[in-house]
């Protein structure tokens, strides 16, 4: 038995297959204690007792965006004790004066070098001394470290100074992360920021999920617990435990995943997905016709802090459904980036006392109080219109501080969806609109006219899609190494294959037979930046085709060299089989559950509502209108056109037409 769970701001979301059927569970967060959420869960659920758990956790993220990490000590070679601090020099506002950079992890008193040097071929020069190695672990058992993190200078050509340290620092008994295990590659600066960030995590980490396998045998014996990391493959809890750093886009990964999925099986290769929860918003861009599809990064930045594992290239921005709403000491209206979370929440859950999306969307009609999570939950739409009425101000009525709110969330979501598209080069009315998330729906016309993206796909199970893409996610272990050398070297066969068998090793290790993906990172000798190209033959045509694509030149005579050799072990996960039907021509009437009045632009319609349970293959009907689920509620302005595709997508043709605001 396979359970996915993935916990967010303000839901926890879980995927499950009964009796040959995938269900749908949502349950409150508990941002105390996440894991309890998660136990109430399970105990919903008649388990197998040897079920396998999947888990999207926010708990590595939080602890990075909110700076509560472990006490961690950096060690690296004597003089480079600030690379963490000098970083790039790189400002990404070039003329604010009052920019100041984001603090490292480690401050300046746990910053310690050790006299050792290996030259860039990995010729050892200088040995660490033992007597200073002794001398060190004083320093750091002194300065009371939680955590340490070990980056020496060309630890990735020889491991050997590297190792001494790390052994002679095991008898502090605190976790060690070390650069030459973590991240194998040259980029002293990255490299050491990212091993940095794994000790930063790791004792924060380790211990959550200690407790949470715990926890679970409680409720199923055998359970083996999973962790979903951030470039879109699952890994054990004990790798997750030593290697978190790998999920700090744990839940949004899931969502692209799941997205790109679901997308492929409709016949829609080039997507945007735009995944709106409780506390933020994230968006990717994914293009399956030029065979690169879902997109991965090795220059993630978190908080501007440089992770250098391989992550999906997600981009999140600090908008959701329980955005708070405000006026500044000006007058001005704000809208996040701060979040009501699961705890109080939005006003109208019960216990919120500040305005949300979330409550602005109910007091627009786009919201129904009746079928929130499916009936389960009903939420106060008097005491949420109570709450405006007191904070609107000079504001004409209630109706228009909503619509205020609504219009500043998607300009924040509407720049996200810009970045990632046209300033890339991307033209967004080629591309189709996932949209999923508790909240995407909601917005996901509105952006899709504001971007002319012509059409908007909500899936099945929309609310709870970063579940479904942790359940249907393979297995992934990922490798890497630095090599400098010329494309054509007989060495590189041999590396690749040394990387592949410590591969399959671990894999074998877990039970898992798994399948050998290889690339290398190639560039023109010279160059600052590489791109990464499938191995096998031709490499370096190959490669200059795909610098003229990037690019738009490419020169083969110049010399070409490789960088980095990447190896993604592969254990294929059960697909998940979806029932395809075919369409019938039908216009959706016997599923309107009643009308009400929404709210579009500013002016007042009299929309029917929609149970989408009760909708089939073939029905179609335009807005305005409001589509109502378990997981979420879609939101079709006048003149959108909706049908229900042979998988049961909502697809919705988006009209470039805005109406009039009032």
């Amino acid at each position: 038995m396979r359970i996915a769970i993935d916990t967010g701001g303000t839901f926890t979301d879980c995927i499950y297959r009964e009796k040959g059927e995938i269900r749908v569970l949502k349950i409150f967060s508990t941002p105390q204690n996440p894991e309890e959420a998660i136990l109430q869960a399970l105990r919903q659920i008649s388990l197998d007792p040897g079920a396998a758990i999947r888990h999207g956790t926010t708990v590595g993220t939080n602890a990075l965006l909110e700076r509560k990490g472990a006490r961690v000590a950096f060690v690296t070679t004597s003089g480079f004790e600030d690379v963490i601090a000098i970083g790039r020099q790189a400002r990404p506002r070039l003329y604010d004066w009052f920019a100041s950079p984001t603090p490292p992890l480690a401050k300046e008193d746990m910053r310690f070098g050790v006299a050792e040097r290996t030259l860039f071929d990995g010729t050892q020069l200088e040995a660490p001394n033992a007597d200073e190695l002794k001398k060190l672990v004083e320093k750091i058992r002194d300065a009371k470290a939680e955590s340490v993190a070990v980056s020496l200078l060309f630890s990735f050509a020889n491991a050997a100074n590297e190792e001494s340290v790390a052994g002679a620092l095991a008898e502090l008994g605190l976790p060690v992360s070390v650069s030459h295990e973590i991240l194998p590659e040259f980029r002293e600066y990255e490299r050491s920021s990212t091993v940095l960030v794994n000790a930063y995590l790791a004792p924060k980490m380790s211990k959550y999920l200690d407790h949470l396998s715990s926890a679970l045998h409680s409720v199923c014996a055998r359970a083996k617990l999973h962790v979903m990391q951030s470039s879109g493959g699952i890994i054990s809890a004990s790798v997750a435990s030593k290697e978190p750093v790998r999920t700090i886009l744990s839940g949004p990964a899931g969502g692209v995943v799941g997205a790109c999925a679901l997308a492929r099986m409709a016949k829609v290769f080039r997507i945007i997905t735009f995944d709106m929860g409780g506390t933020s918003t994230d968006v990717a861009l994914a293009d399956g016709t030029d065979g690169t599809g879902l997109r991965i990064t090795n220059e993630a930045q978190i908080t501007s802090i440089p992770v250098a594992i391989p992550t999906l290239d997600i981009h999140t921005v600090g908008a959701g459904g329980g955005s708070l709403a405000s006026f500044d000491t000006g007058g001005a209206l704000r809208v996040g980036p701060q979040s009501a979370g699961a705890d109080p929440g939005p006003v109208c859950y019960g216990r919120g006392t500040q305005p949300t999306v979330t409550d602005a969307n109910l007091l627009l009609g786009r919201l129904d109080p009746d079928f929130f999570l499916g009936g389960k939950v009903v939420l106060d739409d008097r005491r949420a219109r109570q709450v405006f009425e007191d904070a609107k101000g000079r504001l004409e009525s209630v109706e228009v501080f909503a619509d205020g709110i609504i219009r500043l969330a998607e300009a924040t979501m509407e720049k996200a969806l810009r970045m990632i598209s046209v300033e890339r080069g991307h033209d967004p009315r080629e591309f189709t609109l996932v949209s999923f998330g508790g909240a995407g729906p909601l917005h996901a016309c509105a952006l899709a006219r504001s971007l002319n993206i012509p059409r908007v796909m909500i899936p099945c199970f929309p609310g709870a899609l970063s579940a479904l893409g942790i359940f249907m996610a393979d297995i992934v272990r990922e490798y890497s190494k630095t090599v400098m050398l010329p494309v054509d070297h007989p060495d590189l066969e041999g590396h690749i294959r040394k990387l592949e068998k410590r591969g399959i090793k671990e894999m074998k290790a877990e039970g898992l037979k798994a399948v050998a993906m290889c690339s290398l990172d190639i560039r023109y000798v010279g160059q600052g930046y590489e791109l990464n190209i499938e191995a096998g033959k031709n490499l370096a045509s190959r490669f200059h085709s795909a610098h003229r694509r990037r690019y738009g030149y490419a020169n083969a005579q110049r010399p070409v060299e490789v960088v980095n050799l990447r190896v993604r072990m592969v254990a294929v996960t059960q697909p998940v089989r979806f029932s395809r039907q075919q369409p019938r021509r039908g216009n959706g009437n016997g599923a309107i559950l009643k009308k009400r009045t929404v709210y579009f632009d500013g002016r007042p319609y009299r929309a029917p509502v929609y149970d989408r349970s009760k909708l089939v293959p073939g029905d179609a009907f335009f807005g305005p209108a409001v589509v109502v689920e378990y997981s979420a509620t879609s939101a079709i302005p006048p003149h959108c056109r909706a049908r229900i595709d042979e998988w049961r997508n909502l697809i919705i043709e988006v009209d470039r037409v805005r109406s009039s605001p009032r």
